[in-house]
């Protein structure tokens, strides 16, 4: 089969999004389909890719800068030249990951194609505009959001609790396809005692984590406030960031104790989850949050709320905790924090709970669904001609 991605970021981005396509992409490659991903050009990008090992072909469109994300783009409207481009090239089914204008773009000429589409809900937009200060836009983010993805053909979600709300909410065809981790690069092997004295840890020094963009809609005054009642008790703890994002220099400038290692990848990323020792994921706008599961399967114990990747797979008191209200946070924060016993077995309960989580099964799954819309599409071609 040939399939089509198309997706408004994309490693080396950093994000939830670009690392979830790209596995996708990868998990289908590795079945032995011919994929193509469709996105905007990058800074890294000095000339248009061909194909790479004959399987992933790279369609690279017009893009701007996303305005407070440095390095970020998204992609400018192109209906017409990916009409042009899928008229010659049509794939068997289309994937959309993203609901800017490049992905408008791929669903109207999907559309005007008769190609089978799908896509994919990523990001809580809605959640975003209170955060932003425009909690009046909520709703009209929401029937925005459902605009686009009722005109594809399934939309995929990655929890019973988003499907759920969603359905709620009027959204249509909604698929639960479920994520996974790399266990085999994240891993408590990896914890760095020469990484963690750079930090000013010592073996028995409490290293508080968190990993992910470091903006408004992660509620990091919250993981500050838990740091900060934990230090009442372990006055020596420390708090790592990795991650960077506009609201860094703000948070360093009023938190000059913190340690702020920037963008990580692949090993280093790994390196630095296995070194902490609780992972204090505050945010309240997931979707999902991969971060999540990475943590669990570097072996940290986990402080997170009801919601998303948490709610699916962490299991409270045997993997970590979860809060309901920011005061459940802070006290769950403080609790484990003062348990270094409770922080182990957690930890390797949460590394065996994601051990069972296979991104093959994923692939599995994600291909079974695009062919089946292929097929649909077949079946529907065939009765119009």
């Amino acid at each position: 089969m040939r399939y089509t991605l198309v997706t408004e970021t994309w490693p080396p981005e950093v994000n939830g999004v670009a690392l979830t396509v790209q596995g996708l992409a990868n998990g289908l490659r590795a079945r032995g389909h011919a994929v193509e991903v469709v996105r905007p050009r990058q800074a890294s990008d000095l000339q248009e890719p061909a194909t790479e090992d004959g399987m992933l072909a790279t369609v690279l469109m017009r893009g701007a800068a996303l305005p407070r994300y440095p390095g970020l783009r998204f992609g400018l409207p192109a209906t017409r030249v990916l009409v042009r481009h899928w008229t010659r090239s049509p794939p068997d089914a289309i994937y959309v990951a993203t609901e800017g204008p490049l992905g408008w773009s791929a669903m109207r000429a999907a559309r005007r194609l008769r190609i089978p589409i799908a896509s994919g809900f990523h990001t809580r937009f809605d959640h975003y505009m209170r955060d932003y200060g425009m909690p009046w836009l909520e709703g009209t983010a929401l029937a925005w959001m459902r605009r686009f993805h009722n005109h594809a053909d399934a939309t995929l979600v990655p929890t019973t609790e988003l499907r759920d709300f969603l359905d709620e909410a009027g959204f249509q065809r909604l698929v639960r396809l479920a994520r996974a981790v790399d266990t085999s690069l994240l891993s408590p092997a990896l914890r760095d005692d020469g990484l963690r004295a750079a930090w000013g840890a010592g073996p028995g020094t409490l290293v508080a984590i968190h990993v992910g963009r470091i903006a408004p809609e992660k509620n990091l005054e919250l993981a500050v406030r838990a740091f900060r009642a934990i230090q009442q008790q372990r006055p020596d703890a420390r708090f790592v960031y990795v991650g960077d994002g506009p609201a860094r220099e703000a948070l360093a400038r009023a938190n000059p104790d913190f340690i702020f290692c920037g963008v990580q990848r692949g090993v280093d990323l790994a390196r630095h989850f296995a070194s902490g020792d609780l992972f204090l994921f505050p945010s309240r706008s997931e979707t999902f949050g991969n971060v999540t599961l990475e943590a669990m399967a570097s072996g940290l114990a986990t402080v997170a709320f009801d919601s998303g990747a948490a709610r699916e797979h962490l299991a409270d008191g045997t993997h970590g905790a979860l809060a309901r209200t920011d005061r459940e946070f802070v006290e769950a924060a403080v609790r484990l924090a003062g348990d270094h016993a409770a922080l182990r077995s957690m930890g390797h309960a949460a590394r065996a709970a994601m051990s069972r989580l296979h991104p093959d099964q994923v692939a599995a799954d994600f291909d079974a669904l695009l062919a089946g819309l292929a097929r649909r599409g077949d079946r529907h071609a065939a009765l119009a001609a």
